[in-house]
């Protein structure tokens, strides 16, 4: 005989309820497809079918800290609910109030921008503390977003007084000079994910008067050589893609007062060869210097469409058991 066990909650207001369960119910078919249970709502009480004391105790506990989300007017998303499932599953602490209010900027329209996992928290707070910062991780986890809004929030605050964006040009072998266009036109292509954020911080007219100025600066890796960059916020973005006398040479460009973001995906090398990625070189290197940190990121964090995190997921499984047999 099938039992319903009902949680019920109090203090939200009605538009906090529409945003805890979602548009179209969202939210609530998230919770239900991360537990493997039937789970609706009516009147403030959430009806949970066939679900032990245990798994409802793991339910409740993501709802509470959902409403609690809602009480302090942050936006409810299907990957927030999957995401504190999984903490919950794994039985670890749910701190998503603390990590949603750590603002690392606001967008042109005043949106506030805070990381959305503890992955994404613990990077931004990287970044606020090193001299140098090192993300790796797939794709949707916001390495690149995050590195270019802490860098535009820097600016903004005075605290440097420019920014380098770059990227290995791996597609053109950094052999620019067939490509139409000026220096800007020739790169830019290769640097639409890094765009993408300046516009959403800035705006697309007064990103290009910065750039026009020099105070936001377009450049690829080969125009690094022989520089020394003073007080200026530098993300070098599809870092796997650097050669290990690239990665060597972007670092030693660390000038007084400045911040190094790295970003990359170890996973998607393009490299030609047997060439070791500098990236991956780097990370062996460099860890455990003071000032240097290196964070990885994993599916966990990603923060695009809740399929994203499923692929990723489905690839990495397949990935590890094909080591496994190469091993055997």
């Amino acid at each position: 005989m099938s039992e319903t066990n009902s949680i019920h909650i109090e203090d939200l207001s009605e538009d906090a309820v529409r945003n805890l369960v979602g548009p179209g119910d969202r939210n609530l078919n998230a919770l239900a497809e991360s537990f493997g249970r039937q789970i609706s709502y009516r009147d403030r009480t959430f009806f949970v079918k066939d679900c032990s004391e245990a798994e409802k105790t793991e339910i409740e506990t993501v709802i509470h800290e959902l409403c609690q989300l809602c009480m302090q007017g942050k936006s409810i998303s299907e990957q927030d609910v999957s995401y504190a499932c999984r903490l919950v599953g794994r039985n670890e602490d749910l701190d998503l109030n603390e990590i949603h209010s750590h603002i690392v900027g606001r967008t042109l329209a005043g949106k506030a921008i805070a990381p959305k996992t503890k992955g994404q928290y613990e990077f931004v707070k990287a970044m606020e503390s090193k001299d140098i910062v090192f993300a790796t991780g797939p794709a949707g986890t916001g390495k690149t977003f995050l590195a270019v809004i802490q860098a535009v929030t820097e600016l903004k605050k005075g605290d440097v007084k420019r920014i380098v964006l770059t990227r290995p040009a791996v597609e053109a072998g950094e052999n620019l000079g067939f490509l139409p266009g000026d220096l800007k036109e020739k790169v830019d292509p290769y640097l639409t994910p890094l765009y993408d954020a300046l516009h959403d911080m800035l705006g697309a007219e007064t990103t290009e008067k910065l750039v026009e100025r020099g105070t936001i600066e377009i450049a690829p890796l080969a125009y690094m050589r022989g520089r020394t960059l003073d007080d200026s916020y530098v993300i070098l973005d599809e870092a796997q893609n650097t050669t290990a006398a690239q990665m060597k040479m972007f670092l030693t460009r660390l000038g007084f007062h400045s911040h190094m973001i790295i970003t990359g995906d170890v996973t998607q090398v393009d490299l030609n060869g047997r060439q070791e990625s500098g990236l991956v070189q780097a990370v062996r290197i460099l860890k455990n210097i003071n000032d240097i940190a290196i964070m990885e990121l994993t599916s966990d964090d990603v923060v695009r469409h809740p399929l994203v995190q499923k692929i990723i997921e489905r690839y990495e499984s397949v990935g590890k058991g094909s080591n496994e047999k190469s091993k055997d």
